[in-house]
């Protein structure tokens, strides 16, 4: 038997997986869920496919490196990268003269993914290369909260939503196939745009691997400093994120419980200043942390010492940080928006994210009640063993074999 003969035919016969990763860890959910997509490629039998990453940063390397994934650092051309946010769409030109345009201004980028000859490239942030490249794509829709939240300027401000409605119908025409997070996300695809059923696929969101570790930086309290008892809302600033009502609702119930206490985590951008002035407005500067960016490894300490999660956003379908909360055994209550019930069931309560007097209804439960905090803890840690990174792997791999068969017929 000629070994060398039949592991040259076993490699030409694996499908190759590309995966291009474009987001920084200050991105949040979007980093988050490219880590998860990264270990759903490093399960993938080694018999079967061949995957290979594309990352612009190298601040993915040490999540490469640990997965065993072979990968190459890439970058676009500078010019093209300041021109491309806003030109093709106020220039309203058609899709086609923007895949030149693309190829032209960035050849050795373009020659780089389209020569690993690959049967699927994965796009997990929802980049334009999903479209503007002849590749055989998967396409990802995370959310479509520019048309179903209209009043958020940062979705659906007019120029964003000429932009998000561009991008994501060119994605729904080009990919050979649609991630979306939930049944409720699929369905807005599929009205939004008539996407086909068959080219939908529903993979819903796990939290990442750092969660579920047991570890922390040494100075932890020293760098914190957190009080006893807490609320948690880790968030970016966007007005969407709902700090607004959040602050309402805490200083409506410090009148009840003085040393109740919110540590709010995300960068000091977007609506963060706004943020600031209005719980100074509502003498709440002793009673609320700001965080700023905390490290991955800080992570799962800080939801171990909440008394809750708390996450009052207005956007869906689906979320990553109560997935987190469900992996650690945190208490939590959520916005009842889209398919948030959907995906924590009976793990978390509910609120309109209208409604501060809800808000502070649940959080006040949360906080004097130990006997419901241990059942949702309890729930919460039963819901993450249902769907966890494994069964994520599982099914990424289902979605792979079917949109890679497509693709090659």
């Amino acid at each position: 038997m000629n070994t060398y003969l039949d592991q040259d035919k076993l490699k030409s016969s694996r499908t190759k997986i590309g995966i291009y990763l474009g987001s920084e860890p200050e991105s949040g959910g979007m980093f988050q869920y490219g880590l998860s997509i990264l270990d759903a490629a490093a399960s993938l039998p080694k018999d079967r496919y061949k995957t290979i990453i594309a990352c612009t940063t190298e601040r993915w390397e040490e999540h490469l490196k640990f997965l065993g994934l072979e990968h190459f650092r890439i970058s676009q051309n500078l010019l093209w990268r300041i021109f491309k946010g806003k030109g093709w769409l106020l220039l309203n030109l058609p899709i086609s003269f923007w895949q030149r345009a693309f190829f032209n201004f960035n050849p050795a980028f373009s020659r780089r993914l389209i020569e690993e000859s690959c049967s699927l490239w994965i796009f997990p942030s929802q980049d334009t290369w999903t479209y503007l490249l002849p590749l055989n794509s998967l396409g990802i829709i995370h959310d479509l909260m520019h048309r179903y939240e209209r009043k958020f300027p940062e979705a659906a401000a007019p120029l964003e939503y000429l932009r998000r409605e561009k991008h994501y119908r060119a994605i729904c025409k080009y990919s050979r196939g649609i991630l979306v997070d939930s049944n409720c996300g699929g369905k807005q695809v599929m009205e939004s745009y008539k996407v086909h059923a068959d080219r939908i696929h529903v993979l819903p969101y796990v939290p990442p691997g750092y969660i579920n570790s047991q570890g922390h930086s040494i100075n932890f309290d020293t760098k914190y400093e957190l009080p006893r008892k807490f609320f948690f809302y880790p968030a970016q600033f966007w007005k969407h994120k709902n700090h607004h009502n959040l602050l309402a609702a805490l200083a409506g119930l410090k009148r009840e419980i003085n040393d109740i206490h919110l540590v709010l985590v995300g960068s000091a951008k977007n609506a963060y200043k706004k943020t600031l002035e209005y719980l100074n407005s509502m003498d709440l500067s002793n009673n609320v942390t700001i965080l700023g960016y905390v490290s991955s490894e800080d992570m799962p300490e800080l939801y171990h010492r909440t008394r809750a999660l708390i996450f009052p956003s207005f956007f869906g379908p689906t979320n990553i940080p109560p997935l987190e909360a469900c992996a650690t055994g945190c208490p939590m209550a959520v916005s009842n928006i889209y398919g948030m019930p959907e995906q924590l069931g009976d793990a978390a309560l509910f609120f309109n994210p209208n409604a501060v007097d809800e808000m502070m209804n649940a959080m006040k439960r949360l906080w004097t009640d130990d006997d419901l905090c241990r059942q949702l803890s309890r729930n919460g840690k039963k819901r993450a063993a249902l769907w966890n990174q494994n069964s994520f792997n599982g099914k990424f791999q289902t979605i792979i074999e079917d949109v890679a068969r497509t693709a090659d017929s």
